[in-house]
């Protein structure tokens, strides 16, 4: 199986955080994959069918925030291609109401079949994957096209929760753009699709995530602390909440 994360184009820059390609050869097992909250939407496309939670799966899914863990299950070989968005995307690029999608991922064709149905079909028949990433980028360069401006204030606030979420970023953060606290909480429900809290500990939960997958800590009351946990327990009950595992659970899953 080949993992690679990629950059996206300048172009796509503004709007497309990460992009990850996974290929599992057709001789492969049965594979699963986990989607745990990021705080990112994302476009999938998958070559092959699949199942998320045990229900069957679109070519082309878009998510929106990610809250409840997920499982995204083949029984043989695949190409997988995820852009990663940035939160404010699914308002920008999609003209939708971005809490409409967390936690329900949707079949793309729903939006737009006239569209979509043509890129799908030219991804299935692509022969190679650096194709399929062309007509991706294409698509979305489209979307950016016509995009709908992004208020500075989401931005902003997406940024500074983001690059430190802390307990106290969200009074700090929301003062500094005099905003109330419900109009803060309706401005960030309906660009990013859940509370400013809850992205605050989505952001919190991925980088203590990271930090786990790193190995780059010597016990776990290390990850708690460098990251804003009040103590381990505190962790545990956290990373329990968005994947349904301890931290120990889930590293000796990974080992298998």
């Amino acid at each position: 199986m080949k993992v690679n994360n990629f950059k996206p184009s300048d172009e796509l820059a503004a709007y497309v955080d990460r992009v990850l390609v996974i290929e599992h050869p057709e001789n492969g097992t049965a594979f699963s994959l986990p989607l745990f909250a990021n705080g990112t939407p994302t476009l999938l496309f998958i070559s092959a069918n699949g199942s998320i939670n045990g229900s069957a799966a679109a070519h082309l899914t878009l998510f929106g925030q990610t809250i409840l863990p997920e499982a995204l299950s083949f029984n043989g070989g695949f190409v997988l291609i995820a852009y990663f968005f940035k939160p404010y995307s699914l308002c920008t690029l999609f003209g939708l109401i971005a809490h409409e999608l967390t936690d329900m991922p949707i079949d793309l064709n729903l939006l737009a079949p006239l569209k979509t149905m043509e890129l799908q079909e030219r991804l299935l028949n692509a022969v190679s994957t650096e194709s399929r990433l062309v007509l991706l980028d294409q698509y979305i360069s489209g979307l950016i096209a016509n995009a709908k401006s992004c208020s500075p204030a989401i931005r902003y606030a997406i940024n500074q929760i983001a690059g430190s979420p802390s307990s106290s970023v969200l009074t700090l953060v929301q003062n500094e753009l005099c905003l109330t606290e419900r109009t803060f909480q309706r401005m960030f429900e309906k660009n990013v699709g859940i509370s400013p809290r809850m992205y605050r500990r989505i952001c919190q939960f991925n980088s203590a995530f990271q930090q786990l997958n790193s190995r780059g800590y010597d016990k776990l009351s290390d990850i708690a602390f460098q990251n804003g946990y009040a103590d381990q327990s505190h962790y545990i009950r956290s990373f329990k909440e968005f994947t349904d595992l301890t931290p120990k659970d889930y590293l000796n899953f990974g080992a298998h």
